[in-house]
């Protein structure tokens, strides 16, 4: 008999051989001795979304300066195109695409990470500080020590995990709870935005345009150089992340209950802090801080998939398409190509002006 509970909030013992009524349609997936249960609908919703993303991309490598047939943009992928066709398709145009999907995925993840763990919608590196300690990791390395790209991956990963120190320890109190930890970040994250602008202010006029045009979260100039360490970088961390879905579900029914299942709440709740941080940091060493992602992908997902809490893989496709389709437009909805976190900032405030709106009426 169904009981109409999600998968995740229902254990069940059965006899070798008796069907497990998880609530909704899952597929078991065996290779080897491990064996994973996927949510149907999770998985046509990431299809779907994943054909999107193909045709996005298509679009994006064939519109610019040099318009180009989708079959020009196929045969340059497949090699079989030379000269300037391939140099527009493959080395300029290709590295920026690749990087807005593996940086909106990153941002997609970070986000679903804090959300769940903190059961709040508004729990986004950038609103908690995470991002901005980030930013001014980086501002530093860029102004006072003028460093290369690899230490600007440092400084930017060494800002937001002090930065996630100090919140976590600032909010800490016989274990830190969800919201008291986004008002110390919410906090934090203001006095951060002091500390960057009079860093910027204090610059010379040549390194505060460069600081500027950085911090708007940009993909101008992306190389396959910063593609593959930003790449490498995320892909670890999403493994990592994926290695901790199981417990971060658990604790989505509440610590007590996570607790009791076996779960270490605490040592828990600190990794995956580390790791949602580790992926904001990459994704602004790499291109700037690109806001409201975070915040918009695990919520977008989860309407999507229908599941009952937030889940990684939905939120890291949503991500992706977000910030393919957010560069996309910066590049052609004006004469002048924007930086990607300007569009991301517009559609990101639309949709928390929107979450206020009804939460507020769910309250009344």
């Amino acid at each position: 008999m169904s009981t109409g509970l999600s998968s995740r909030s229902v254990r069940t013992r059965s006899a070798p051989g008796e069907r497990v009524d998880f609530g909704r349609r899952v597929l078991t997936v065996r290779w080897w001795w491990v064996a994973v249960r996927l949510d149907r609908r999770s998985v046509v919703v990431c299809l779907v979304l994943a054909l999107l993303i193909a045709c996005t991309a298509v679009l994006a490598l064939m519109t610019g300066s040099y318009l180009f047939s989708p079959g020009q943009v196929v045969s340059a992928l497949a090699g079989r195109q030379t000269g300037l066709v391939h140099d527009i398709v493959v080395e300029w145009r290709l590295p920026r695409v690749t990087a807005a999907l593996v940086f909106g995925a990153a941002l997609g993840v970070s986000g679903a990470i804090f959300q769940s763990m903190l059961r709040n919608p508004l729990a986004d590196p950038g609103l908690i500080g995470f991002s901005q300690g980030s930013y001014t990791g980086a501002l530093v390395v860029i102004l006072v020590a003028n460093g290369t790209y690899w230490q600007l991956v440092g400084g930017a990963v060494l800002g937001g995990m002090l930065t996630a120190v100090a919140v976590y320890l600032l909010a800490y109190r016989r274990g830190v709870q969800g919201f008291r930890l986004i008002i110390v970040g919410i906090a934090v994250a203001a006095v951060l935005d002091s500390l960057n602008t009079w860093l910027i202010l204090k610059a010379d006029l040549k390194q505060t345009m460069a600081a500027a045009a950085w911090g708007a979260g940009s993909l101008n100039g992306v190389t396959w150089n910063q593609v593959a360490v930003g790449g490498a970088c995320v892909l670890v961390l999403l493994l990592l992340a994926g290695m901790s879905s199981r417990p971060m579900r658990q604790m989505d029914l509440g610590d007590d209950v996570a607790a009791s299942q076996g779960v270490r709440v605490s040592p828990v709740r600190l990794w995956l802090v580390v790791v949602g941080v580790a992926l904001t940091a990459t994704v602004t060493a790499a291109s700037g801080p690109i806001v409201f992602i975070s915040l918009v992908a695990p919520q977008i997902a989860r309407r999507l998939a229908r599941t009952a809490g937030i889940t990684l893989a939905p939120a890291a496709v949503v991500g992706a398409l977000l910030c393919l389709s957010a560069d996309y437009l910066a590049q052609h909805i004006a004469p002048t190509p924007l930086p990607v976190g300007v569009i991301t900032v517009v559609l990101g405030g639309g949709y928390l002006g929107w979450l206020l709106f009804i939460e507020a009426r769910r309250r009344l």
